[in-house]
């Protein structure tokens, strides 16, 4: 392989018409030029340069060579600037992952901020598998995932980033009798019908971890795996229903929502970094948007149970109106 520095002693050679000339632009002694020259020509295993006059010019091959150094240099040049961009923020790309609430209320309005500040950079969006997210980081298939925290978090070459706690809210139809109390035990639904929200994974664990702790195992006479599904059957009168913050921007108007305590369910999502991406400038300024939208999030919720006006209970037929 023809050595790249040697390549460029000949450019110089080349250009100058001299290798006193291109010693003195280079830097370098004449019988170091020369000492160049003649391994390069070793390399290419004929002459680069003849004699003409005082000084030297290029055979064919010498040519040639000093044609393609000078496009090294174009792309070594090239190449430093793509890269300073890239330690700068200005380019690159991103391949980011996320579930589909996530995506939504996080991941869109972070993505448009990093947008705006960063243009040229190249960004790889796309759902995934809300049970087993992770993989698709940590084999290098996405720089970034967010996620709901696993019950086993710990991965080597992983970094999980916390973004926001997402409670759990019971969601119950019209005028059923717990819907006028203002925050409910978890083990006030143990006896009830339940409609199923959430796919196997970790949100599912998060629940039936709760529901053991408030001591019952919760019977599903609906499945689902769809946040709006699950409010419709509820609304049905088929049974109740927990479905996180996230999943309740839109409110079905046939449903009641009450918070809950004794535990209260409360999923984690976090941002599932790859190792080898830590640290990238684009990946972090993506981590800095993404936890400003989850302060805004956080910040935007009302004490209120429904981050609504909360609903009045029935009155009683002997209260005064």
């Amino acid at each position: 392989m023809l050595d790249v520095r040697r390549l460029q002693v000949l450019r110089s050679v080349v250009t100058s018409g001299s290798v006193s000339a291109a010693a003195t632009a280079l830097g370098y002694t004449p019988s170091a030029v020369s000492q160049q020259v003649a391994a390069l020509e070793r390399q290419a295993g004929t002459a680069l340069l003849e004699r003409a006059g005082r000084g030297v010019r290029p055979t064919a091959a010498g040519l040639l060579l000093a044609e393609h150094a000078a496009a090294i240099d174009r792309e070594l040049a090239e190449a430093g600037a793509a890269l300073a961009d890239l330690l700068a923020g200005r380019n690159g790309s991103l391949t980011v992952r996320y579930f589909a609430t996530a995506g939504a209320e996080l991941v869109a309005p972070a993505v448009a901020a990093l947008r705006a500040d960063h243009p040229g950079v190249r960004l790889d969006l796309g759902t995934t598998d809300p049970a087993d997210p992770l993989p698709e980081v940590l084999d290098g298939r996405a720089d970034l995932a967010v996620v709901v925290r696993p019950r086993t978090a710990a991965r080597p070459g992983l970094r999980l980033v916390h973004l926001l706690d997402d409670p759990y809210r019971a969601v119950l139809p019209k005028g059923h009798p717990l819907a006028a109390r203002r925050v409910l035990d978890l083990a006030d639904l143990a006896g009830e019908p339940w409609v199923g929200s959430e796919r196997p994974g970790p949100c599912l664990d998060t629940v039936l971890d709760a529901c053991a702790a408030a001591g019952f195992r919760p019977g599903f006479a609906v499945d689902g795996e769809d946040y709006r599904a699950a409010q419709g059957f509820v609304a049905a009168g088929l049974g109740v229903a927990l479905v996180p913050l996230l999943g309740l921007d839109r409110r079905h108007p046939g449903v009641t929502v009450r918070r809950l305590r004794n535990p209260e369910p409360v999923r984690t999502i976090q941002a599932a970094v790859r190792e080898g991406a830590w640290g990238q400038p684009v990946l972090t300024r993506l981590l800095e948007t993404l936890t400003a939208q989850a302060r805004t999030e956080a910040s935007q919720r009302s004490p209120a149970p429904d981050r609504r006006r909360p609903e009045r209970p029935p009155a009683s037929p002997d209260a005064p109106h």
